[in-house]
């Protein structure tokens, strides 16, 4: 299967990363590898390092990356683990790190994991395309985590008023039925919520859906850890992007970047986000909600 997902904000990012020929780039989020694609090919020179929890995301993009192979490196990992791409490329800094931190369209669309509440699929919302015992599931949360917990999840992570309710009929149904795909989950939310809610413009299931993927896949604490780490990969001079798709994730970049300003660390290249024009808003509208923060090493 070929990558259905269009990269967002890439004109924006590529520019903003200040690469020249000789760049050597950490795509921290490689996804369908369209951000990776346009490095390559408008710098002729450069190398990528390539990192995705993913590992189905490197196959599926290698039919748009014909005739570049020998410039990137794919590396199966959690961003927050870039370090350990480095170790094995024998690399200490690099002079560019671009983290896109949305959902691919491909884990969207096409995993068959349980992002989406508009399909019936197995309740995984896994990153990781093949997770193992040892991995949490959104399964494991809806079934087996206290109401209580649920509930603090569901609230803290999606921003959701009917958070309370939503916890106490999951852990009701599962009394009865384990609950194992997205449209058991659907159902209980659907009935959780007031009339008004469920036919509100936004589905009724995104907030509950956005913050059981966090929760899964540990996404907050990643993100904390992955910009810390990148600093620390990166050359003075090098340039860091970020972007993010919700309010929890920016506030996130926009404090680190806040405080290593200030600590006079890194210079703000953009001090407002960098957000989407009308013409991409109109191709893609999944990049609507999303902001670009560069900054620069200077320490």
């Amino acid at each position: 299967m070929t990558t259905v997902h269009k990269s967002v904000l890439l004109k924006e990012t590529i520019e903003g990363l200040n690469l020249s020929n000789a760049s050597v780039v950490i795509d921290g989020t490689f996804g369908g590898g369209g951000h990776t694609k346009e490095i390559l090919t408008q710098y002729p020179n450069t190398k990528v390092i390539a990192i995705d929890r993913d590992i189905g995301a490197f196959d599926r993009a290698m039919s748009k990356l014909v005739g570049l192979e020998d410039r990137i490196s794919f590396h199966n990992l959690n961003f927050k683990d870039l370090n350990y791409a480095l170790e094995r490329e024998d690399i200490e800094q690099v002079d560019a790190i671009l983290l896109d931190l949305g959902l691919s369209s491909d884990q969207l669309d096409n995993s068959k994991r349980g992002f989406s509440f508009l399909r019936d699929e197995d309740l995984l919302m896994t990153m990781k395309e093949s997770p193992d015992g040892d991995d949490v599931t959104a399964k494991d949360i809806v079934n087996t985590w206290s109401e209580e917990s649920i509930a603090d999840i569901i609230y803290g992570y999606g921003e959701e008023t009917f958070a309370r309710v939503i916890a106490r009929n999951i852990v009701l149904a599962r009394k009865d039925k384990e609950i194992n795909t997205t449209f058991d989950l659907v159902k209980i939310i659907e009935s959780s919520v007031n009339k008004s809610y469920r036919n509100k413009k936004t589905h009724c299931a995104t907030k509950t859906f956005q913050a059981l993927r966090i929760a899964t896949n540990d996404e907050l604490q990643s993100i904390e850890q992955a910009l810390e780490k990148s600093l620390e990969a990166l050359k003075v001079g090098g340039r860091l992007a970020v972007i993010s798709f919700h309010s929890l994730e920016d506030r996130i970049v926009k404090n680190f970047y806040k405080t290593k300003s200030q600590n006079k660390e890194v210079i703000l290249i953009n001090k407002k986000p960098i957000i989407p024009g009308e013409e991409e808003l109109k191709e893609n509208k999944r990049s609507r909600s999303a902001k670009l923060r560069i900054l620069e090493k200077i320490l």
